[in-house]
């Protein structure tokens, strides 16, 4: 009989301990607190003020980290600090996810701030004149943005092989205006708008700088590979707050506060042909 009893006893204890188990590894139970990270600035703004209100909507908690680099946010998202990030493009993610050994997908592409073309020397493209001095960005995907952007704008002529995660000056072809291009960091163009003639900035950096978007002399017509997208693990992609998240940005409520707060922001296809 004592054995009878420690048996059931021990029987209850090892249920009880794997039914816990299952609970602190969540279960069946659904997901109701959504992790998400973006950078400082207007996407961690879309995060907070847009994403946010309507999850919430859905019943679920939403916390956002915000990160001060490019290569954190995925880190934390592959090591699941993070359930889903929103900062980068996708000739970004699907080469960071292939050379750090990641397995990242794309929920949906959001409304994204376009590079322009800003100067207080010059108040259109026209107007500029020869051998000015335009800064450019020296990372490679942010230039190959540029010089397309230049491209459409009549300044140069670019090779048609320019490589997106290696463009450079080398692949301008024309430049009938000799104009000197200057590279920089990305973030110090928002201030060089000042002192050089005109400034190529990233619509990330302008607005972090408090620029007006539509102030620029051009702004680019940015493919959607350019645009942002919320990004998470592929194994989470048949998730149903996965399903919430994508449901949300696409909805009507969502495009007014991006039409309401995000002025200036180019929209993806799809929203373009809803």
């Amino acid at each position: 009989m004592k054995w009878k009893l420690f048996l059931a006893t021990l029987l209850s204890v090892t249920l009880l301990t794997a039914c816990g188990s299952e609970e602190a590894n969540g279960g069946n139970e659904e997901k109701n607190t959504i992790e998400f990270g973006a950078t400082v600035g207007p996407y961690s703004d879309m995060v907070t003020n847009a994403i946010t209100p309507l999850l919430e909507e859905k019943g679920y908690e939403v916390n956002n980290t915000e990160f001060t680099d490019y290569i954190q946010p995925n880190n934390a998202l592959h090591n699941g600090d993070i359930d889903a990030n929103l900062f980068q493009h996708k000739i970004y993610y699907e080469a960071f996810a292939e050379e750090n050994g990641m397995d990242l997908s794309e929920v949906i592409i959001v409304p994204t701030a376009p590079m322009g073309l800003y100067s207080n020397s010059y108040d259109s493209v026209e107007a500029i004149e020869e051998g000015s001095k335009i800064t450019i960005a020296n990372d490679p995907t942010n230039l190959a943005r540029t010089l397309i952007m230049l491209e459409d704008a009549g300044l140069i002529e670019i090779s048609n092989e320019v490589d997106p995660l290696k463009a450079s000056v080398k692949d301008i072809v024309k430049n009938p205006k000799n104009i000197e291009f200057q590279e920089v960091e990305a973030a110090q163009l928002p201030r060089l708008v000042d002192s050089e003639d005109a400034s190529a900035v990233p619509g990330n950096f302008a607005l972090s700088a408090d620029m007006d978007l539509l102030d620029a002399l051009v702004l680019e017509d940015m493919p959607d590979d350019y645009r942002n997208r919320v990004v998470v693990n592929t194994a989470d992609m048949e998730e149903q707050w996965v399903k919430d998240i994508k449901e949300i940005v696409e909805s009507d409520e969502f495009e007014q506060i991006i039409d309401d707060e995000f002025q200036g922001f180019g929209k993806p296809q799809w929203m373009l042909d809803k």
